[in-house]
């Protein structure tokens, strides 16, 4: 019983990363915007706000600085993709391979450091920042299908000629999606590098952000089933330590791989059916928008 708390309580924390990541992507998607570049900007929050640990000694202060530097670079993604209409797909993918070369650079100083962590033991003893993810998985819930705003801002993502022809300034709107969701993913990759592994190692999402895009598509753009997606990745994740830990004799690479043969399995169970995830995504998702069409 002691190794199944200990085992869900990990799958908790592991698993909370990816829901932070995909609810920002959740918010960056139902405005229309597709952003593939949430790899880097982990990477980018993760080496901002380790730095930041480091430096300060304050977590809270780290995490702040990882949304922070997170939210920067998904603004400038937003100007590119909102303002010039660059395709949101290859300037998604600029700025994850951009995010993975610039945190290698500035990370070179980093790989002898690390920031002292409480140890966590208990099921119900995690870092605040888990309680809080829970949280904005429900207060984003009530914005998106309770509150005017949400309704705004989804109908952005659905038919923005229409949401401009009500008076609302889509590109605006997109924009601050694009922000707040990008903050929402620096604070994932904070997390990692501040809390779940306090210490730098090049690359060390390790594919998290890939793993997060998948999932909002699995959780069909509601925060509430990206909680448990989250959390199912997250467990898929701790179980292969779980087994290496047991000396499971199996592979370590097949172990190792567990969480992404997982993601992959998930997509081709969503794909084979398109109509459902047509009838659940933005209509204008990845789609550029002229105001003076």
């Amino acid at each position: 019983m002691s190794e199944l708390i200990l085992l869900l309580g990990s799958s908790i924390d592991s698993g909370t990363p990816l829901l932070l990541a995909a609810l920002g992507l959740i918010v960056n998607e139902r405005s229309g915007v597709i952003n593939l570049g949430a790899e880097g900007l982990m990477l980018i929050a993760a080496i901002a706000g380790f730095a930041t640990a480091v430096a300060t000694k304050n977590d809270i202060v780290a995490l702040l600085a990882g949304a922070a530097a997170a939210a920067f670079f998904a603004a400038l993604f937003g100007l590119l993709a909102i303002w010039l209409n660059a395709n949101q797909y290859a300037t998604g993918l600029a700025l994850s391979l951009f995010g993975s070369g610039f945190s290698a650079f500035v990370g070179i100083g980093y790989t002898q450091e690390s920031v002292a962590v409480a140890a966590r033991h208990s099921f119900l003893s995690h870092h605040f920042l888990v309680y809080l993810a829970v949280l904005l998985t429900i207060a984003l819930s009530w914005f998106l299908f309770r509150s005017k705003a949400g309704l705004v801002l989804r109908a952005v993502g659905e038919s923005p000629e229409s949401a401009q022809a009500l008076g609302y300034r889509v590109r605006l709107i997109r924009l601050a999606a694009v922000v707040c969701g990008g903050a929402l993913v620096g604070l994932a990759g904070a997390f990692v590098s501040v809390v779940s592994t306090p210490l730098w190692v090049e690359g060390m999402i390790a594919g998290k952000g890939w793993i997060a895009l998948a999932l909002t598509t699995f959780a069909t753009w509601r925060p509430g089933r990206a909680l448990l997606g989250a959390y199912l990745f997250g467990g898929v994740t701790m179980l292969q330590l779980h087994l290496q830990g047991r000396g499971v004799n199996l592979p370590v690479e097949l172990l190792t791989a567990l969480p992404y043969l997982a993601t992959i399995l998930v997509l081709v169970l969503i794909s084979r059916n398109p109509r459902w995830i047509a009838a659940n995504m933005p209509t204008s998702l990845g789609k550029p928008f002229y105001p003076g069409a």
